[in-house]
């Protein structure tokens, strides 16, 4: 079952069931075990250079909104009725995050496509999850995902392109941007595993949530309403690899989500509403001192994929493309200063 939150409150408190963040989409499989839930949220943030550099992590700068497809259902593109599923705003060149909470630490094995393409291996979407090589992630553990797994620590940021351009991994991998969006599935643990390794096993708590955020018009229209996603900047993360036996995983029980990305004027037009404004710029937000972050897992990390890391990113496009017509506004590289470690509760002694 998936469940999509739009009250607004600015509080939530982990361990108080039926809580949730705004503009959340909360993956829940009560048939299966009452703790079996986690929560996915996409965050806007900087969209950082792409200039041949690893970056750290860009800040969290607030979650998109999030709305119901078939709430809008007679002002929408067929394929989009179809789909069903959620949408979301962004601006072209525009970057974004995925945020994984699980409020009980239940574990969840994770699949994420764009435009029907892998986000970890690059392959064609399928359901089911694999083993060798291994196209998911595992929730908790995989705090979040920035992009496209190209090499081992190395990801290349999601970055908003118009569909029909040939900017997007879908495009640049199947020859077509039929899709476009994003596209995740859930599988939790089997009942007996998480019984079996929860009580082996010291595990922090809901409150400790590992935090990387900050308190704090379209450069164009886009071909179409719809938006996928591109190649940008090359960052510094770390997809980690499963460490629990797959024979774990309950592949019987899954839920499965379309997440629509829809340009800034389809989305007025939709929905009645103004999109969040642009985030600054990456040169702008370090030029004030601002930090970055830096995360490492404890698990292995993955090689990265060689289909993924052989696609052309948005800003080698833009530079193969006729002067003034490429998508991104401006490029410039920014000198990092300051990175912090994003940490858990101060307050809470680690155990041994």
């Amino acid at each position: 079952m998936i469940e999509l939150n739009t009250v607004y409150n600015n509080t939530r408190t982990p361990d108080k069931p039926g809580n949730a963040y705004p503009d959340t989409l909360r993956f829940s499989f009560p048939e299966v075990h009452p703790q079996a839930r986690f929560d996915l949220d996409f965050q806007r943030t900087l969209r950082i250079p792409d200039d041949g550099v690893d970056y750290p992590l860009p800040p969290g700068l607030g979650r998109f909104p999030l709305r119901h497809v078939d709430d809008f259902a007679d002002r929408l593109p067929a394929a989009w009725r179809e789909h069903g599923g959620v949408m979301l705003p962004m601006f072209q060149s525009e970057a974004m995050w995925l945020n994984f909470t699980s409020p009980d630490d239940y574990p969840f094995l994770v699949k994420v496509a764009a435009g029907m393409i892998n986000a970890v291996t690059g392959g064609t979407w399928d359901n089911a999850p694999h083993r060798d090589p291994q196209d998911y992630l595992v929730v908790p553990g995989q705090p979040w995902l920035d992009g496209f797994c190209v090499q081992k620590g190395v990801i290349r940021q999601f970055v908003a392109a118009p569909l029909g351009a040939g900017y997007t991994a879908e495009e640049q991998i199947t020859g077509e941007g039929a899709f476009g969006g994003l596209q995740i599935i859930a599988y939790p643990l089997k009942a007996d595993a998480w019984r079996r390794i929860s009580a082996h096993t010291i595990r922090i708590s809901a409150g400790d949530v590992v935090m990387r955020h900050l308190a704090v018009e379209d450069p164009g229209a886009a071909y179409r309403p719809d938006l996928g996603l591109a190649p940008g900047g090359r960052m510094r993360q770390e997809i980690s690899s499963d460490r629990y036996d797959f024979e774990d995983w309950d592949l019987e029980h899954s839920s499965r989500c379309y997440v629509h990305l829809a340009n800034s004027i389809a989305w007025r037009a939709i929905t009645g509403e103004a999109p969040p404004t642009m985030p600054p710029t990456a040169e702008h937000y370090t030029r004030l001192g601002l930090p970055w972050f830096e995360y490492y897992s404890d698990g292995e990390a993955l090689e990265g994929s060689h289909i993924l890391d052989g696609l052309k990113s948005a800003a080698q496009i833009d530079n193969d493309s006729p002067e003034g017509q490429g998508i991104l506004p401006e490029n410039a590289s920014a000198e990092v200063r300051r990175t912090v470690r994003p940490g858990k509760d101060a307050n809470r002694v680690r155990e041994f």
